[in-house]
């Protein structure tokens, strides 16, 4: 037996092209229906494990889906933004604990996240370096951001416009870097963290500019009229919050106005739950309310359903490639007739000329099987990883 199986390696090793695609094609007809299902597990885990920590979100109507992506994942396209008086009107009813979203802009390709320092505490997120942010202006990054830019505590980010001709609206603004968050394998690691007011300030609804009744802002002023001073475009505006200019911050207008694109609801129990989305039942309603896990799951609902066909089509073509590998075999058998006679001459049986061929393709199918095998062990191990670098993407 032993003769038999060296005889079959060398006769493998020797043929090496052969071998190698005969091994590639096992294979790989044997992992990518499992790979693929150990994938689609795992990208549903990611899912719905954010989703199912997210009880409710309210925004304005549209896309339920765009609208989760936003403020789960951050990354969709930006949605139809709605007014902070919506915030204010779910926390005045007492049926769930609030916190306001504001997901538009970016910095150097990384979401900006306006939002309040509840976040942190419902997302169970803890700062590494630093601490979470006090005042406007100061920002606390994930921690793929901060390992990915290079950047420390002390730095700073600038946020990037979103239209480089508006030079009458947002305009870009340095960010002090005050806090770095610890990993946490979630969407998290890659967005920048300002308070709400900070996105407000990029979006030019708020700002800081000189005092004009500095005399050095004498110049930039049109007119005066008791408290009601108009100045003309000259006038120094500041791209960057500090102490010494904190002060010179303010905005215009009423702030249950200013935009906001979510707002992520956490009700105490399911009569408060029940009871907050039927205020959104309204046809009049201007904003909806979304379960992110009913969301998510008709998400992946269509994700299985394309996989089904992916599967189906991996099956036929592993049978087709089944069969082309059966026919290299069968042609491999006729091609070695010569030598299947010498070793009939030589004293070898039937039974030992079939062993050495069943033992060839025996060898060829257990290592594709255990390679298969292992390329499934390593899409376990490291799938989750993978998954995470597709959603950035």
């Amino acid at each position: 037996m032993k003769q038999t199986l060296y005889l079959a390696w060398r006769y493998l090793a020797f043929h090496r092209l052969k071998t190698f695609i005969l091994l590639t094609s096992i294979t790989l007809i044997l992992y990518l229906p499992v790979g693929l299902r150990v994938l689609v597990n795992q990208s549903s885990q990611q899912l719905t494990r954010r989703a199912d920590a997210t009880p409710l979100v309210v925004g304005s109507k549209g896309s339920p889906l765009e609208l989760v992506l936003n403020t789960l994942y951050f990354r969709s396209d930006f949605p139809e933004p709605m007014r902070y008086s919506e915030a204010q009107k779910v926390r005045d009813s007492g049926l769930a604990r609030i916190v306001p979203m504001y997901v538009r802009y970016h910095s150097r390709g990384h979401p900006i996240v306006g939002t309040s320092v509840d976040y942190f505490d419902r997302r169970e997120l803890a700062v590494q370096t630093g601490r979470l942010f006090t005042f406007v202006g100061e920002c606390v990054l994930g921690a793929r951001v901060a390992e990915a830019l290079g950047v420390h505590v002390g730095d700073a980010v600038i946020s990037s416009p979103e239209n480089l001709f508006d030079l009458a609206g947002e305009y870009p603004l340095k960010m002090t870097i005050v806090g770095i968050l610890a990993q946490a394998d979630s969407p998290d690691d890659d967005a920048i963290f300002v308070d709400i007011k900070t996105t407000w300030i990029i979006e030019g609804i708020g700002h800081g500019h000189q005092d004009v009744a500095d005399g050095e802002a004498a110049g930039a002023v049109l007119s005066r009229d008791g408290n009601r001073v108009v100045a003309n475009a000259s006038i120094v505006k500041y791209n960057e919050i500090t102490e010494d200019n904190l002060d010179e911050f303010h905005f215009h207008g009423d702030l249950s106005d200013y935009p906001i694109t979510a707002v992520v609801a956490f009700p105490p129990d399911q009569k408060s739950s029940a009871l907050l989305q039927g205020r959104y039942e309204n046809a009049d309603e201007r904003a909806q309310i979304a379960r992110p896990s009913e969301v998510m799951a008709e998400l992946l609902d269509t994700i299985l359903t394309i996989e089904s066909f992916v599967l189906a089509g991996a099956v036929i073509v592993g049978i087709a490639t089944l069969a082309s590998a059966s026919l290299v075999f069968m042609l491999s058998l006729r091609l070695r007739r010569r030598e299947m006679e010498t070793l009939f001459k030589i004293g070898g049986s039937r039974a030992n000329v079939g062993a050495l061929m069943a033992s060839e393709m025996v060898f060829v199918l257990v290592t594709g099987i255990v390679l298969a095998a292992g390329l499934t062990f390593l899409t376990s191990q490291f799938g989750a990883a993978l998954v995470r670098a597709l959603i950035r993407m």
